[in-house]
């Protein structure tokens, strides 16, 4: 007896390698409007100082990404900031990811630097600047009065993107109801989608509801994927 063929939303699909990038992939919604709309026409003609700030996993950092290509900004990573000359960056916009690890006086010039025409730095990081600690008092202030904007933990659209994304990544095809499923179970960051579609994939079986609450459920001792 001929085995009968997987349905066809159940299809492993061949390896997809041209997903969309940049702003194309990028899904606004109400958890990450404020920050996508702040940083829409900025820095234009203005300059400055502003940092999106949000819980890991939640996408701000893909978001400063995008920024940054607009741009053309020189993207820098908290303390391997202070390897780079300052000069180098004059007149240019900059963008520092994991802005909390990199140190008083690199970000001091960083601040000052984006005041000169053409500057403008962007900022990430979990806390707003107000909550850094800093140890020089000019910094302290300038901190004190950067523009924060806020992206929140990833609401259901975000989180449904990223979760189709990892599986198109894997060339997975999951049934209809294995998504909304999994948006009521697992923690809201894109680490986790990760996490559970490896998961999903290694178990080399057609992904369905069965099977991803077989997953779900087999995770909850470890505590760091599941509610």
């Amino acid at each position: 007896m001929t085995a009968r063929p997987s349905p066809p939303d159940q299809m492993r699909l061949p390896l997809q390698r041209d997903l969309p990038e940049g702003e194309q992939g990028f899904v606004v919604s109400d958890s990450n409007r404020a920050a996508h709309e702040a940083l829409a026409d900025w820095p234009n003609l203005i300059g400055g100082v502003m940092a999106v700030c949000g819980p890991a996993g939640s996408g701000k950092s893909r978001l400063a990404q995008i920024w940054a290509e607009r741009v053309g900004a020189v993207a820098l990573h908290g303390a391997e900031a202070a390897l780079i000359d300052p000069l180098e960056l004059e007149g240019r916009p900059v963008l520092l990811d994991d802005a909390m690890e990199a140190d008083d006086e690199t970000l001091f010039h960083l601040i000052n630097l984006a005041q000169a025409p053409g500057g403008a730095l962007l900022m990430v990081a979990r806390e707003p600047p107000s909550a850094w600690a800093a140890t020089l008092p000019d910094l302290r202030s300038r901190l004190d009065s950067a523009l924060s904007v806020p992206v929140e933990a990833p609401d259901d659209p975000v989180l449904a993107a990223m979760l189709e994304a990892r599986f198109a990544e894997r060339g997975i095809r999951p049934a209809k109801d294995v998504i909304p499923y999994l948006l009521r179970r697992i923690d809201r960051s894109a680490a986790a989608a990760s996490e559970l579609v490896q998961r999903l994939d290694a178990m080399h079986r057609p992904v369905t509801r069965a099977l991803a609450r077989d997953v779900v459920e087999g995770g909850d001792e470890s505590g760091e994927l599941f509610d």
